[in-house]
């Protein structure tokens, strides 16, 4: 049973269908984080945020198995996005030609890879700010979290770093969303159009949010126009 699922995961289809899950799994991470999120909207004290986050940290042990799943997830998911760009640069253009439908490719599936890369650097300089910044594996302290939050994207080089990574994560979800269903063999003419404008939609309104962030804290300096 181990071997068959082994030779399945590294044949093409396993690796497209890993590929889906681990793709619609960290949409759904990204959905519950920005919920936390806009907590900071909530009121001007971060009294909301700093409950939040203290509801995340009294789970203890259970929090570390949840990012160790989660940190799980982004090295297969980018790892298998990794592999699947090489073997398509060796493959023979006209494999493209033949495979692809006439007019099926647009700018956001084209850049899913630089956007890809961009979103991964992120993660990466977000886990160092707000992860890592007060030791090794350490939680912010959850009653000064919103002004760690707030004083990060208050500065211009912290506020364009995520809008930016924003903007990159709207376009790689535009296209991630739908691929990932297609992959799924949950795509069909009868309902694609609505598949499409639901991609398109989550797109625009997950990366909008998250990006309102940046805007908010750098206009108003972390004065939150609320106040």
């Amino acid at each position: 049973m181990t071997s068959r699922l082994q030779t399945f995961l590294r044949s093409s289809i396993g690796k497209k269908l890993l590929m889906a899950l681990t793709g619609l799994s960290l949409i759904g991470f990204l959905v519950v984080h920005l919920a936390g999120n806009l907590t900071l909207f909530v009121d001007s004290d971060g009294s909301a945020m700093a409950a939040y986050a203290q509801k995340l940290a009294d789970l203890g042990p259970l929090l570390w198995i949840a990012e160790a799943g989660l940190l799980l997830l982004f090295v297969v998911h980018i790892g298998l996005g990794m592999r699947a760009a090489m073997e398509n640069r060796d493959a023979r253009p006209s494999r493209y030609k033949d495979a692809a439908p006439k007019g099926g490719r647009s700018a956001a599936s084209v850049t899913m890879i630089a956007t890809g890369v961009v979103i991964g650097i992120f993660v990466v300089i977000h886990v160092i700010d707000f992860r890592l910044m007060k030791g090794l594996l350490a939680h912010p302290d959850p009653a000064t979290l919103a002004k760690v939050v707030v004083a990060r994207l208050s500065t211009p080089l912290g506020a364009s770093i995520y809008f930016i990574a924003m903007i990159a994560l709207g376009v790689h979800l535009w296209h991630a969303f739908q691929s990932a269903l297609q992959t799924l063999g949950l795509r069909h003419p009868a309902y694609d159009a609505c598949i499409r404008k639901t991609g398109a939609g989550l797109a625009v309104v997950v990366a909008g949010l998250f990006a309102a962030f940046p805007v908010l804290c750098l206009i108003y300096k972390g004065n939150w126009p609320w106040s």
